[in-house]
């Protein structure tokens, strides 16, 4: 079984104001996405930036076989939301933007605005593995590293503003990364080692990030460490990310300005991650994936086929 994650980057039909401006552009980058699809033989895709689901359509119509859909009800003001690709029947367990109780507001703009929610819906579905038990899965899609400003700016009027920004940000992906860890608790619902659980998609941050860290549970058993081969208590409750097990030439999944960034994410329970046999970006066997370099408007990848980032996948064995 390979289990990916993808963000298409603002799937849209033409004619709106994110999407391809005409029919020949959506074509290409529906192509595009198809062929790298068909390559990577998913399982179970998460995919992230769909901005309109007719347009999610579209692109199954374009895959071999007949692939199930599943999509979170919950977007964001651009219309983008998360969903599944699957070429099995899946069944939605949650579809929720909510933070834990416990969570107070936190400020979103200078303004003095709050939010109480995530942007973007977190989905969590479950599907039934071949020859196997049921697989729970949640897919998500954490505040943008990416700062805007008042009046749709992109730069900032002094750098005291970026910094309130950024930290505005960095305030709502670790709420965000909180209530995602929230849910990922009641799929594993302290059973790690007989559950199979896995939280994927793009969480807008690397590896080593607080925000990133808070989704993991208790630390002491990373990939590479010596504690991983132990089993302890903690197990119950552990999701791994997989980045160790990337090849090391491989581990990034866009470039920004430049620079190779991993911030679209694979985690694993206990009982999963001790089955993986393969971990990759790109296409497997194809190397270090090709990427543009993005910089900080997203406009000007508007039309563009294809998608800035890699898929990042893990094949599990049985």
């Amino acid at each position: 079984m390979l289990l990916g994650t993808w963000n298409l980057e603002n799937l849209y039909r033409p004619g709106g104001p994110y999407g391809p401006e005409d029919e020949a552009a959506y074509e290409a980058k529906l192509a595009a996405l198809a062929a790298v699809i068909t390559e990577l033989d998913p399982t179970l895709l998460g995919v992230q930036e769909v901005g309109d689901p007719e347009a999610l359509k579209d692109l199954a119509g374009m895959l071999d076989d007949d692939w199930q859909l599943a999509l979170s009800e919950h977007a964001d003001s651009r219309g983008i939301r998360v969903g599944f690709l699957s070429r099995t029947g899946v069944t939605v367990l949650a579809d929720t933007t909510a933070f834990p109780a416990e969570l107070r507001p936190v400020q979103a703009d200078d303004s003095g605005v709050t939010v109480t929610r995530a942007g973007r819906g977190f989905l969590a579905v479950e599907v039934v593995e071949a020859g196997g038990g049921p697989l729970r899965v949640a897919v998500c899609h954490l505040k943008s590293k990416l700062l805007s400003y008042p009046n749709g700016r992109f730069q900032p009027r002094d750098e005291g503003e970026r910094a309130r920004y950024g930290t505005y940000a960095l305030y709502r992906r670790a709420a965000e990364a909180t209530a995602l860890r929230a849910l990922a608790d009641e799929l594993l619902d302290g059973d790690g080692q007989g559950r199979d659980v896995a939280v994927l998609g793009d969480v807008n941050d690397e590896v080593q990030a607080a925000t990133t860290q808070i989704l993991l549970g208790p630390p002491g058993s990373e990939i590479g460490t010596a504690g991983y081969e132990k089993a302890d208590k903690g197990d119950a409750t552990r999701l791994w990310d997989v980045a160790p097990l990337i090849p090391p030439g491989q581990r990034y999944s866009r470039v920004n300005s430049g620079r190779r960034e991993l911030i679209d994410h694979v985690l694993l329970s206990h009982r999963l991650v001790h089955r993986v046999t393969a971990a990759g970006t790109g296409l497997p066997g194809e190397g270090p994936p090709g990427l543009p370099s993005v910089g900080l408007d997203p406009a000007e990848r508007r039309g563009a086929p294809g998608s800035d980032h890699a898929p990042v996948w893990v094949r599990i064995g049985g």
